[in-house]
């Protein structure tokens, strides 16, 4: 199963240190493939630094694509984590 869902950065530093090590630990267990896309460059969600070379700024979207066995609760997981700021 695929699902892509375009999400919007809320973090007021964007996708820094602490929010890609929150995605990294949130994917440690899954099965599924995850990629992020932003700005015509689509990288390997499960890499810290794959993440932080993207950039990603404050209010910039970006698209997750997530492929395989449990992408329906990965996906949600994401989800959640975008929408809470990843606890910040």
């Amino acid at each position: 199963m695929k699902q892509s869902k375009q999400v919007r950065v809320k973090n007021i530093l964007g996708l820094h240190t602490r929010p890609a090590t929150v995605i990294v630990r949130l994917l440690k267990n899954c099965k599924s493939d995850v990629w992020f896309t932003y700005k015509r460059e689509t990288i390997n969600a499960k890499s810290i630094m794959s993440i932080l070379m993207l950039g990603i700024k404050r209010n910039a979207k970006l698209t997750i694509t997530v492929e395989g066995e449990d992408a329906g609760n990965t996906m949600t997981s994401l989800l959640h984590a975008f929408d809470n700021q990843f606890g910040e």
